[in-house]
């Protein structure tokens, strides 16, 4: 492991000798740096577009590698431009210049001397002068020049805003118009990178003498506050009113401002506005024709899919109850009946009501009729869930959809419009949790003709993502929809099932039953719930039913904030669970220490992430994926971590997409499923004390739940059926 010195940082300044390792992807780099001393030093760290010949000033700390020994470990850097003709013939002479070797540049140099790079930028027509260069060979030279030197340039620019990764990604992808488009529009950057919000832009903008009631801010504004509506709230558009209210306050700029720029936007096409009951509501482009296509997509799906007459519908329904041994129930075979007769069926129950029975009939119908199954759901744990109740292979949306690799936010399937998917049936499980543009990316994967099954608890929290899919879908009230209520026997001696339930139909969950699998421990302070929680964690189950059941623990709290939210029950079960010691490394990254062996939890989609499990390689780690941290290497800057079996490597700069897993939010585990979940009941923010929030929470365990905390808290959820408002469109598509 290697050692880190608790020293001031310290600045060192040489000219690049070798090159001896450099990541094209992240910058990461060693090289040799020879000092004013002509003594070669070590450095490392991320240093893009270094070459030999370059001059850097660098500032950093000094470690000991346990193999390399004595290295620079560079935090920030500045590169410096050759000025004595002796520079910038080493620079030349590096091979830094394609054309250019050592004996060309000192014949280059010695006739223009200090001037030298100023010829090569303005004027390669005066290198064609000297012998053996052509006019060509001298304008690759200097095109080869101005690209190295734009590099640079866009790097120094970029170097007083953002971190180097960010700045690299800039150059990436604008090259060297970059400083020129964030002079002259800064707003930009908030659409084309990932990590850049408008309050950086906003800052940027000032720096670059942008009014503050300019077009471009107040467009920036707008995309803001529908950008933040869509990924904080859900919502796939705003009404005009608020959107223009919000966006006047958050940029200090007059109402009628911000309704004239909102107009001409409006009529470029760069915004889109929907009328509903007289409101009129405004879209980003993206979530506009999502809902759109989405709508008429799922409508042409519906009426084309071939018919099957009633009377053999009631046969097949018959053969698979004999050669199953399972009589259905009524609402059971109301929704087989629905998923033959149209092209799509939206089925949507509690725990045990025979979801999963159901899936089995349809599979083994569809199969009778010589239809091409696809089962999928949203998350990889869902995923395999589906795949062991039903024992046929199910898969995420994503990886159904033969997701590919590019270096933007959004991810590219392989299976759309133009290449559909194969399968005649397609059934979709824990629906509530598809956004409007997983389900956009689904559709037009779907060929025509073929039938889309939804399946899932529209009584859960709806998905993270912008939309309100599954309870649109119900809402519209134009495809077949089966609610089911009834809990089979083998179900109903289970108090989880039976509270969850409760709580849905608005009862104080049975806590009376200390010999089930369902119990409630009361504790009256915010502490003391902590504490318990950490107990239970480290001691009391484990010495109660054993190491491996321990192992299944997962605490969900409802919110980040206070003592036994997330942020303070992390580092408090960290501290007892996984504490440091000398063999294991740690990594500290935006206020959070990350150690071998640590649960941690992804909190984005990064669909570019690569892993490996069982020798098969992968694309994308999703937000609300947990893994474990395998080891960290601090030399490669590297953390090794196994999602579920996905073994895959982050570098330093990916840790902002990493917090700890020791608790999550009851959002976080939406589509997962547990053995036990402990769920602390404490005085946090109204708006998370809710009656779906809890249901959602107490259905994520299999075999125990565990409350703790204030009697007052549970009375306080159970009673609280306020579901916080989404503004989507889908429902009046679909009815329009």
């Amino acid at each position: 492991m290697q050692q880190h010195h608790n020293t001031e940082p310290e600045t060192i300044q040489g000219t690049v000798g070798s090159v001896i390792y450099s990541s094209q992807d992240s910058g990461y780099t060693v090289c040799e740096v020879e000092g004013e001393d002509g003594l070669p030093v070590v450095i490392v760290g991320t240093l893009p577009y270094i070459g030999e010949g370059d001059i850097i000033c660098a500032t950093g700390k000094w470690t000991t590698h346990p193999t390399y020994g004595r290295q620079f470990r560079v935090e920030t850097y500045e590169k410096q431009f050759p000025t004595t003709k002796a520079e910038i013939l080493r620079y030349l002479s590096s091979g830094a210049i394609a054309g250019i070797g050592p004996k060309t540049a000192a014949r280059i140099v010695e006739k223009f001397e200090e001037d030298t790079f100023e010829v090569l930028e303005f004027h390669p027509e005066w290198l064609a002068e000297l012998p053996g260069i052509s006019r060509q060979k001298a304008d690759k030279m200097s095109e080869s020049f101005i690209e190295k030197s734009g590099a640079r340039n866009v790097m120094m620019f970029c170097a007083d805003f953002f971190g180097t990764s960010t700045s690299m990604k800039i150059y990436k992808k604008w090259g060297g118009r970059a400083i020129e488009m964030i002079r002259s529009n800064p707003y930009r950057l908030c659409d084309s990178f990932s990590g850049i919000g408008f309050r950086r832009a906003d800052a940027i903008a000032q720096t670059c003498g942008i009014a503050a009631d300019s077009d471009e801010r107040i467009a920036g504004g707008l995309t803001h506050i529908l950008t933040t509506a869509a990924f904080g709230s859900g919502h796939t558009c705003l009404q005009r009113g608020t959107l223009i209210q919000e966006t006047a306050q958050l940029l200090s700029v007059a109402d009628d401002l911000v309704s004239i720029r909102l107009d001409k936007l409006l009529q470029l096409g760069k915004l889109f506005c929907e009328t509903r009951e007289e409101i009129p509501y405004i879209y980003l482009p993206r979530y506009h024709s999502a809902e759109v296509y989405c709508a008429s997509k799922l409508i042409q799906l519906h009426v084309q899919c071939p018919k099957i007459d009633s009377a053999d519908i009631s046969a097949f329904i018959d053969r698979t109850e004999r050669l199953s041994g399972i009589r259905y129930a009524k609402e059971q075979r109301q929704a087989l009946t629905a998923a033959l007769d149209r092209g799509v069926l939206i089925l949507t129950g509690g725990p045990g009501t025979g979801k999963t029975t159901i899936i089995k009939g349809l599979i083994s119908i569809f199969s009778a009729l010589d239809m091409d199954i696809a089962l999928a759901a949203p998350t990889g744990r869902a995923a395999k869930r589906m795949s062991e109740a039903t024992g046929c292979e199910a898969k995420t949306i994503h990886r159904l959809l033969e997701m590919e690799h590019n270096d933007n936010t959004d991810p590219l399937f392989a299976r759309n419009a133009s290449n559909y998917l194969d399968e005649d049936v397609i059934i979709i499980d824990e629906s509530s949790m598809i956004d409007i543009l997983l389900l956009e990316a689904l559709l037009r994967a779907v060929k025509p003709g073929a039938r889309v099954i939804f399946i899932g608890d529209v009584d859960q929290l709806p998905s993270v993502g912008a939309g309100n899919v599954l309870a649109d879908l119900i809402d519209c009230d134009c495809f077949s929809t089966v609610r089911l209520t009834e809990i089979f026997r083998q179900d109903s001696e289970s108090m989880i099932i039976l509270n969850a339930h409760a709580i849905n139909e608005g009862r104080i969950p049975d806590i009376s039953n200390h010999a089930s699998d369902f119990f409630f421990l009361s504790r009256d302070t915010d502490a003391s719930i902590a504490n318990t929680v950490a107990d239970l964690v480290k001691n009391r189950l484990p010495k109660a039913y054993g190491t491996d059941f321990a192992a299944g623990i997962q605490v969900i709290t409802p919110s980040r904030k206070g003592a036994a939210g997330t942020e303070e029950l992390n580092l408090l079960m960290q501290s007892i669970l996984n504490p440091p010691a000398p063999e294991k490394s740690q990594r500290g990254a935006h206020g959070v220490v990350f150690r071998d062996g640590d649960r941690v939890m992804q909190i984005k989609n990064n669909y570019s992430v690569e892993w490996i499990k069982e020798g098969l390689e992968g694309l994308g780690i999703f937000n609300g994926d947990i893994g474990e941290i395998d080891s960290i290497d601090a030399s490669a800057e590297t953390m090794l971590i196994d999602f579920d079996g996905r073994m895959t490597d982050y570098a330093f700069s990916q840790l902002e997409e990493l917090e700890h897993a020791y608790a999550i939010t009851v959002h976080k585990s939406q589509g997962s499923e547990y053995p036990v979940v402990i769920l602390p009941l404490y005085n946090c923010a109204p708006m998370l004390l809710t009656r779906n929030l809890l249901y959602t929470a107490v259905t994520r365990a299999s075999k125990m739940v565990i409350l703790v905390g204030r009697k007052s808290v549970l009375t306080t959820m159970v009673e609280n059926d306020r579901h916080a408002a989404r503004y989507t469109g889908l429902k009046h598509f679909l009815k329009g």
